[in-house]
């Protein structure tokens, strides 16, 4: 099922699509998104982030990868930071650090071959953190699991300032500016990117070309929200998409 998927996923314009924030083991978070977002006419796209943080890693998990084996042309889970122990370990990892040796094992080799990315024809962009540095939108189903350009798609920030904050802060995560983002968006034909990853971030950034989004209870303001683009959109920002509360 994951396999037949390619690194960057193609999303169909004569859908609805539903973009979905990190969950992190929000269980009533997701089966609110997949019942009221349902049907043939319906795309939804998770960015990513599943486990880790929330009481029902396992659960959440085991329903969104069920979500895409049932309906893979129109369900998404992209490659979050805490997909990808498999490639580069963290912590705080509460799900992963709870399994079994061999279930670890087997989970991680299953989740290595999630898409980074979902494009729409409309100009969005959907992955999990920041824009990578590639020639091509194209190139990103060539992106290397643990290559500079994957590190920026599953642990990039954005900072808004001018200029680049450098690849490695105090945090260990790549930290791009409003320079970077317009240059790789301009490169990549991307009008707008949607992701998530980044608590500090606000909703809307780089004059409404970037839309940050959480789906999950385990953050502070307990807000969880979605972003909707209608069939056949016409994007010119991010404050075309609708939010809507799960």
């Amino acid at each position: 099922m994951l396999l037949a998927q390619r690194r960057l996923a193609r999303l169909d314009p004569k859908r609805e699509t539903v973009f979905v924030g990190d969950t992190h083991g929000d269980l009533d978070a997701t089966e609110e998104v997949l019942a009221r977002y349902s049907g043939p006419d319906v795309a939804i796209v998770f960015l990513g982030d599943t486990v880790d943080r929330g009481p029902q890693s396992r659960e959440n998990l085991a329903l969104v990868l069920a979500a895409v084996a049932a309906n893979p042309e129109r369900t998404v889970l992209l490659m979050g930071n805490h997909e990808a122990w498999d490639v580069a370990r963290f912590s705080p990892a509460d799900f992963w650090e709870g399994l079994p040796p061999n279930e670890e094992t087997a989970v991680a080799r299953v989740l290595r071959l999630l898409p980074l990315a979902a494009w729409h024809p409309a100009g969005v962009l959907a992955l999990h953190g920041a824009l990578p540095d590639v020639a091509r939108l194209e190139d990103i189903d060539a992106v290397e699991l643990g290559s500079p350009a994957w590190r920026d798609i599953t642990w990039g920030d954005w900072r808004d300032t001018l200029r680049v904050e450098g690849r490695a802060g105090s945090s260990g995560r790549p930290a791009y500016g409003a320079e970077v983002f317009r240059e790789r968006s301009r490169r990549l034909g991307v009008r707008v990117l949607v992701r998530s990853h980044q608590p500090d971030a606000p909703t809307y950034l780089f004059e409404d070309g970037c839309l940050t989004l959480f789906t999950s209870q385990a953050y502070g303001d307990g807000r969880r929200r979605v972003a909707v683009l209608p069939r056949n959109p016409n994007v010119e920002t991010a404050r075309d998409f609708a939010l809507a509360e799960v």
